[in-house]
Formats: C-alpha cells, structure tokens, sequence
C-alpha cells in the first residue's frame, strides 16, 4: 500500500484542475438531501460514466477487479438550507448552499476515481466511490444505504471519508481511535397546562412558567448527570408557546438536541432528560411528555485503520493533527454496522484565504486548494484500509 499511495498520488496531480472546476460548478448549484438529482448528474458527467444509484439519489462506482473484497470511500452530496453571503464568483444564488464543504469533498473523490482507473492495474483492493445524498437530513442518506445492502453487494470491507474542519490546521489530519462525532437524538418537550387569563394566574396552571424551568433545569443534566472528563452537550434551539400577552396558554413546546460522544451516556443522559422534564413539569401543576427522535449514531474510528493511515500521511504530503473529538454529529456513523470505518478531518486553519468561519455558516467557503488536499488525504484513508483489508 505504500508503493500504490505515491502512484495515486501522480495520478491525481493532472486531474486536480479539472476537479477544481467541478467543485465550482457542484458549489454554484446545491440541492438539499433527497433531491440530488442535478448533483448526480454532474458527478456522473465528470466522471464518465453512470454508476450503480444508491438511496435514491446516490451514486456508487467501482473501480478495479469486479469481485473480491474493496474499499469505500465516501463523499457527501447534500446542501444546507442557508443563503449563501460568501460573495464567491460561484455562489449559490438561492436559499440553498454548500456550507459544509460537502462540494468539495465530491469534487476531491472524483478527482481519486479517476486517478484510481488509471492505475487500476496496480490495485490491489479495488476502491468504491460511494456519494451519499442526505447526510444533513432525514432520512439519512447512509441509513438507507445500509439497509438497502450496497455496500454488501460491493465487497466493501472497509469504509472512510474525510471531512474538512476550520480549527484544525491546513495541511493536517486529525485521524484518531475511538469515538469522534457525537450521537445526536432530536427532543420536543410538550407541557400540558390549564390556560387563563394573565390577570388571575392562580386560577391557571402556566405551562410557559414549567417550560421555561425545565429548559433552565435541563442545562444541569449534562454537568450532574455525566462523567466530566467524557462530552455531551444539550442545546435547546427553540420555544413556542400562545398567542397573545394577556392569555396564559394550554401548551407550550420547545425543541432541542442531546449528542453525547461516549455511546454508553446515551441512555442514561435521555432517561435524565425524561425525568427532568416530567417532575419539573409536576411541580407547577402541569403534565409534560419527550419525543425523542433517535438521530445518528456516534462516529467509532477503526483503531487499526487510524494508527495505519497515520503512518502514511507524509507519503500524501500531510501531517497528523492533535486529537479531535466534536459533538458534531454525520451519519457517517451508520456505516460502522457493515464494515470498519474511519473519519478524517482536514484542517483550514490558516488555509489560503482562510476565513475563520465556522462550519454551516453563510460566509464558509474552503478554498480550491481544499480540493487536492481532501482529495490526498483519501488516497491515503484508500491505501490504509486496503493494507488492512488485504493483511
């Protein structure tokens, strides 16, 4: 694996322009997940040739030998509901934008496929290029990817991805064992009260009151509920409750995420956001339920395959990064439950024209030279869990 790193690598120094390209054209027309009709299109075009469709709007292509054991490396599709401020000469015009960077990693592995078949001869391990549609949104992408039995029916025996992030630097990876994106579920809290009048709250019982306690009260499950030295995080992200200022409401709702990097907590943190939410509710005369919407599960990096591609990122021109753990979540994580798998973070810190923004924000845009970077660094995520598959 070693000697067919430096060979993809040559191949893909003449393809980078061309994958440049593309990006700008992937980035100038975003389509949310489930509806990546023209995206695939354009991947397909590029690279000449159709692919197997895969949840939908997905596409799949192997390259090499067609039977026996191969690895997977995925590129997401999807876009995300923002409107785009970047000011990019190829800025998405609508309310709909690559802010993610997702662009740019399909642009990146398609820029690796088609190094790939140039050199398909020297592959020991063919390489699938997997583009999953919906990563950012339900149903996910690599859910029904996995339930359909693609990856299966492809050989794949490993799976990998890479994914660009702003705090770690340009030119490095973050590559580590273990869990390294959260478990999200999605919560909507309900509170049953007895709406009234506002001049005579005795009278009622004020579901707005129970909620607001319950969101203050749930900020401590994380801190009382959790070993410190493990991540999770609850946000509440909205409140909705009546119509007017002087009527207290029958209901009153809110809505929020748990992600918890430790699978383990899962359980245990949502059992104490139930019991919060149901005796806090009690105490001010009301009656609150959760709905809990189970989300991805946690990112679990193969141990093998990431102390293996540590040891091949200099052959890519990269370096190891410090540890990573986020409670970002992907669905990447879905894939853990077919073959072993492994994220990687490529960093943007300080990256040509580096504009210090955080993912999904309305000014995030990677620079071309993301492009190659991503695109080496899949290479070796290709080449570590082809040494594996094959030991």
């Amino acid at each position: 694996m070693a000697e067919i790193l430096p060979r993809l690598i040559e191949a893909l120094r003449e393809r980078l322009p061309e994958a440049v390209a593309l990006r700008h054209r992937l980035h100038a027309h975003p389509e949310l997940g489930n509806q990546e009709l023209r995206t695939r299109e354009l991947l397909a075009e590029a690279l000449g040739v159709k692919g197997r469709r895969v949840a939908g709007t997905g596409l799949l292509l192997r390259v090499g030998a067609t039977t026996g054991p191969a690895v997977a490396v995925r590129a997401e599709m999807d876009g995300l509901p923002v409107a785009e401020a970047t000011r990019a000469p190829f800025a998405a015009p609508g309310g709909v934008m690559h802010a993610c960077g997702h662009d740019v990693h399909m642009a990146a592995l398609v820029a690796l496929t088609r190094a790939a078949r140039a050199v398909r001869a020297e592959l020991a391990v063919p390489l699938v290029a997997l583009f999953q549609p919906s990563e950012e949104n339900h149903p996910s992408g690599a859910e029904r990817i996995v339930a359909e039995g693609a990856l299966a029916e492809a050989g794949v025996r490993a799976v990998a991805a890479v994914h660009v992030h702003p705090t770690v630097p340009w030119g490095a990876v973050a590559v580590d064992e273990g869990p390294v994106n959260a478990a999200l579920d999605h919560l909507r809290v309900v509170v049953d009260g007895a709406g009234g009048h506002a001049a005579y709250p005795h009278e009622a019982r004020d579901p707005v009151l129970a909620l607001s306690q319950i969101v203050v009260s749930l900020q401590q499950v994380v801190s009382r509920r959790m070993d410190p030295t493990d991540e999770a995080v609850l946000t509440v992200g909205w409140l909705r409750a009546g119509s007017a200022d002087n009527v207290i409401p029958d209901r009153a709702e809110a809505g929020g995420t748990l992600r918890v990097l430790q699978p383990d907590a899962r359980a245990t943190l949502l059992d104490a956001v139930r019991q919060v939410v149901e005796h806090t509710a009690r105490a001010h005369g009301c009656t609150a339920r959760v709905e809990v919407t189970v989300g991805e599960p946690a990112v679990v990096n193969d141990a093998t395959l990431a102390r293996t591609v540590r040891a091949l990122l200099p052959l890519a021109g990269l370096t190891a990064a410090a540890e990573l753990r986020s409670c970002g979540s992907d669905d990447f994580g879905y894939f853990a439950a077919t073959a072993p798998s492994l994220m990687m973070f490529l960093g943007l810190r300080g990256a040509p024209g580096d504009r210090g923004r955080s993912l999904h924000h309305p000014q995030f845009l990677p620079p071309d030279e993301a492009v190659g970077a991503v695109a080496h660094a899949q290479a070796a995520a290709y080449a570590a869990a082809a040494h594996a598959t094959s030991a």
